[in-house]
């Protein structure tokens, strides 16, 4: 076979190779690891406390790693690594094939999920895989168990038809649905592992439709914890304290209304609030344009009063754009100290608590932020009652600071398009998401020149984290082409 040329660009006939290659991947071996890792309730450290006894994180993490190493990618080097007390990380590298290229491209996933939630079909379940239409059902799978399967899949696609590529290091975390806190950690190890990182290929990202190639320009920060009302020591008869003891129920509503305006949702301190840029702006009046009322037709609407669905906060595509991507959001993801209704007899309860979910602009800090939340919730309680809000974290980092992705360079514009017509058939698409990506922060903090592809399979319906999330596989087949492209496009 004769040497191909490093500076061709990507010729149609081998932009058509790496998707029939990736395709042939997916459908032999990814959907099958894919059903095998589903089935294992590898639930991040946050949903399962005994994550190390049960063993099952360390059974996902197991069986990614040999797929990899099954591959015998030429010069391919894996390691787990340990950290005493922190979930594990998978890390491997391999050599580069391009002659004199010292960059390395980071790409990275993870393998931890969210817990069960309700909700789900009857014929399916979070830990029952089922493929059906091209839908991998099953809770991880898109978020973003497929992750290492499909970047492994994209070097090999390379390598297979002799395209030059930069040195590739993937690291794969099993702690990311938790905020990520042990992976500073194994940053600061690896770091000097890691090389002159140029490009960070994220693939825990979303898509706004499954036509085209999706580039995240943004994503939020996070604060979530338990915020906590207590007024007795003991549960007493309602007819008898009510009128008297206070609801912690209606404490609980009074403190909450300093942070959000209940008629709107407008969460009210500016200090949680930035300037959105220009040009997120304006790549938000594009993308509606192309999504338009999708935007906020894709959700499973409930049955309203009159007939109709309920309906959403705006209507405006541009503004539900930026709603879900710029603006701060409060959502209550779980509640404490309520029996069940079956079980609710008349007793005015001892204490009230809600899981906080306070989704941050890229721009705000998040640890400033949790800080300031505790102070705006915790001082002055009504009636002197006992209120506390504990953040989810570790060692100081209360909350996830969110990420604007660094202006594209010329290279990587063109390669994302190019990437996108061939694999697609349709131009590469802008979006800013509204989820948390804890790494994306750290890396660009770390590689300030470093460009930034974040994508993913998470596009309508798909709903991670919720019942009857999926793996849209065609989508999946036709990012993973789209990213070798792009890593053969590297400078």
């Amino acid at each position: 076979m004769n040497a191909r040329d490093p500076a061709l660009p990507l010729q149609p006939d081998e932009a058509t190779a790496l998707g029939q290659y990736a395709a042939r991947v997916w459908d032999e071996e990814i959907v099958p690891a894919l059903t095998d890792y589903i089935a294992i309730p590898a639930k991040s450290p946050m949903f399962d406390a005994d994550w190390a006894k049960n063993g099952h994180i360390e059974k996902v993490l197991r069986d990614a790693a040999s797929w990899v190493e099954s591959k015998k990618v030429a010069g391919l080097k894996l390691e787990v690594v340990r950290i005493e007390g922190r979930t594990p990380v998978i890390f491997f590298e391999v050599p580069a094939t391009k002659a004199g290229s010292d960059d390395t491209i980071v790409v990275y996933g993870h393998l931890d999920k969210q817990p069960e939630f309700n909700g789900w079909r009857s014929d399916l379940g979070p830990w029952t895989p089922k493929y059906e239409n091209g839908l991998l059902y099953g809770r991880g799978g898109a978020d973003d168990g497929y992750a290492v399967y499909a970047s492994l899949t994209a070097i090999m696609a390379l390598d297979r038809q002799g395209i030059p590529r930069p040195r590739c290091v993937g690291i794969i975390e099993t702690c990311e649905e938790s905020g990520s806190y042990d992976l500073p950690a194994y940053i600061d190890v690896l770091n000097e592992r890691l090389g002159k990182v140029s490009l960070v290929v994220c693939l825990d990202s979303g898509a706004g439709n499954y036509e085209q190639l999706w580039l995240t320009t943004s994503l939020r920060g996070m604060v979530s914890g338990v915020l906590k009302v207590e007024v007795l020591t003991e549960g007493i008869h309602s007819g008898d304290a009510s009128g008297l003891v206070p609801s912690s129920f209606r404490i609980l509503r009074q403190v909450l209304d300093r942070l959000e305006d209940s008629k709107t949702g407008r969460l009210l301190p500016d200090s949680f609030h930035c300037e959105i840029p220009g040009n997120r702006v304006d790549q938000a009046r594009a993308t509606a344009e192309i999504l338009k009322d999708e935007v906020w037709k894709r959700y499973p609407w409930a049955c309203g009063a009159d007939g109709g669905n309920v309906l959403p906060v705006t209507q405006d595509p541009v503004e539900a754009l930026l709603n879900r991507t710029w603006r701060p959001t409060l959502s209550i993801t779980g509640v404490d100290g309520f029996p069940e209704l079956k079980s609710a007899g008349n007793v005015l309860r001892p204490f009230t608590a809600f899981k906080l979910s306070l989704r941050l602009p890229p721009l705000v800090d998040g640890n400033e932020a949790a800080l300031r939340l505790k102070a705006l919730l915790e001082d002055n309680a009504p009636y002197n009652a006992k209120v506390t809000f504990v953040p989810d974290g570790r060692a100081g980092a209360y909350g996830a600071t969110g990420w604007n992705t660094p202006e594209l360079s010329p290279w990587l514009s063109t390669a994302l398009n190019e990437a996108s017509q061939a694999q697609f058939g349709a131009p590469v698409g802008f979006i800013g998401q509204g989820g948390t990506i804890p790494l994306m922060s750290m890396l660009q903090k770390g590689f300030p020149q470093a460009q930034m592809m974040v994508c993913g399979v998470l596009g309508p319906k798909s709903n991670a984290h919720g019942p009857n999330e999926f793996l849209h596989v065609p989508y999946g087949k036709r990012l993973t082409a789209a990213v070798a492209q792009v890593m053969a496009a590297h400078p």
